[in-house]
């Protein structure tokens, strides 16, 4: 009798189940914000690669932050330069940007830094009340006593203070833990580089990819920018990319390169 009743109540919890609907997929967009004023076109043979493979080229660069939208939480990729910065500032705040798309720094859940460079980090100090993702090494680097040259700390002073948090990752992260926006560990570019992996929904997977690439022939030929922390790192980061392009038949996108732009709706469009 009891063997009945236990079959009997499985069954009925398998149908119990089976009549519970499927939970829907989260709403999942990426828009692009300015966070920089272009310059004239850089050469970019002796900086840019460590075995001079550019020649005569000379490139804009551009300076590219991102929002995505995850359901009702949002994360903001990179903060750009400073609105204080002499002549590559960006023209209106990422704040203000945000506000055209309606919404407020309170509600960015999280701002994933790709690293420590000034051009990345800028506006960071505009939300302490989001959670920081950044790479372990990027972050020992902010937070150490004396900070190296070119590490912008001072952004940072909420989450150095403990005022703010901070999350400073060693492997990737699964950020909304649904596969659909990942933080791709890169280094190279600096020690503890990040990228961004976002699966949209209509356009498939981007793939936003800090400094680990500057532009497309850097891309292309594996180049090496001559201040970068570790060559090898940077070669493994690219190919991994690469790899990552390939699978997942992505779009890649550079953020400092202007011909990427238009890979992305203009603002403020978003990419679903």
């Amino acid at each position: 009798m009891n063997r009945t009743l236990s079959i009997l109540a499985a069954g009925a919890c398998a149908l119990a189940s089976l009549a519970t609907p499927a939970q829907a997929a989260p709403d999942v967009s990426l828009t692009r914000l300015d966070c920089g004023t272009p310059q004239a076109p850089t050469a970019v043979n002796q900086r840019f690669s460590d075995t001079y493979a550019y020649g005569d080229l000379k490139l804009q660069f551009v300076y590219s932050c991102y929002v995505i939208k995850h359901g009702d939480d949002y994360l903001l990729w990179d903060t750009g330069h400073a609105m204080t910065a002499p002549n590559v500032a960006p023209k209106v705040s990422v704040v203000d940007q945000l506000a055209k798309i309606d919404v407020k720094p309170e509600q960015i859940k999280y701002v994933g830094i790709s690293h420590y460079h000034a051009d990345h980090t800028g506006q960071v100090a505009s939300f302490p009340k989001s959670t920081v993702l950044i790479g372990q090494g990027d972050w020992d680097a902010i937070s150490s006593p004396k900070p190296a040259q070119g590490v912008n700390f001072k952004p940072f002073e909420s989450w150095i203070k403990g005022e703010s948090k901070v999350e400073a990752l060693t492997l990737d992260k699964d950020v909304f833990d649904d596969g659909t926006v990942i933080v791709l560990r890169t280094p190279g570019h600096t020690p503890g580089h990040s990228s961004l992996l976002v699966k949209l929904p209509q356009t498939g997977a981007v793939v936003l990819v800090g400094d680990a690439i500057h532009f497309r022939e850097n891309y292309d030929a594996f180049g090496v920018p001559t201040f970068n922390t570790d060559r090898a790192q940077t070669v493994a980061s690219i190919e991994r990319i690469k790899k990552i392009a390939s699978n997942l038949k992505a779009t890649i996108i550079i953020q400092h390169d202007a011909r990427d732009l238009d890979k992305l709706p203009v603002f403020p469009v978003a990419a679903k």
